[in-house]
């Protein structure tokens, strides 16, 4: 396994680059949309009706920590910017981040996370730029294995892993551990191994995509 860190990828509509302060405002702002943390955002419970508590003046901290650590090699963490031609403004916006992290004990198995803006949800934007993380960790990381899932009530994320080729392991149902939800729920899990994910020609084709782009 390869800790090279969050290395900057492009695909056709996308810019994926390691966390920088100048876009987190706006990813907390995001994250603040209740379609986004009801998936999303975890914390203690006791911080649930607590708007001080989410709000920039008592986040911009954890923000800024996790700047200070975007660089570091065992970091995998991207912010997602949509090119300045194919947005509204006809300027580069920041829309959203993915993420692959520990998974355990054994770091060559990670688990994988992504939100995006709602308004800018329906696109495919979630699907390229998971598709392009995933292709780096298993490419060039060269991790084993991905083991992740997601409630399965959210049915866009679940179809992401499905059409990024994973296989539904199980379900469980049990208390959730989301700030913003009391009670059960399910949860779908899925994982990909790098054997599986080499053996698709697709994934082969995505990758020359992205080379590509990136070598430009």
């Amino acid at each position: 396994m390869n800790m090279i860190g969050s290395k900057t990828l492009e695909t056709k509509r996308l810019i994926l680059r390691s966390s920088n302060m100048y876009e987190q405002k706006r990813l907390w702002e995001v994250l603040m949309i209740p379609e986004v943390n009801k998936w999303y955002l975890t914390g203690n419970k006791k911080y649930a009706n607590d708007l001080n508590h989410w709000s920039w003046d008592m986040q911009e901290k954890f923000f800024k920590s996790k700047v200070l650590n975007a660089k570091n090699s065992d970091v995998f963490c991207w912010s997602v910017f949509l090119k300045h031609e194919y947005t509204n403004s006809g300027v580069e916006e920041v829309i959203g981040q993915v993420s692959a992290q520990e998974n355990g004990e054994d770091l060559s198995i990670r688990d994988v996370k992504w939100y995006i803006d709602p308004k800018y949800q329906g696109h495919g934007y979630a699907t390229e730029a998971a598709s392009a993380m995933i292709d780096y960790m298993f490419r060039e990381v060269e991790i084993e294995k991905i083991v992740s899932g997601a409630v399965k009530d959210n049915e866009e994320s679940c179809k992401i892993f499905e059409k990024l080729g994973f296989t539904k392991t199980h379900e469980e149902t049990h208390g959730s551990p989301y700030t913003f939800y009391d009670g059960m729920l399910t949860f779908s899990h899925y994982d990909l191994n790098s054997k599986d994910y080499f053996n698709n020609k697709e994934n082969t084709r995505k990758y020359q995509k992205i080379l590509t782009l990136t070598l430009r």
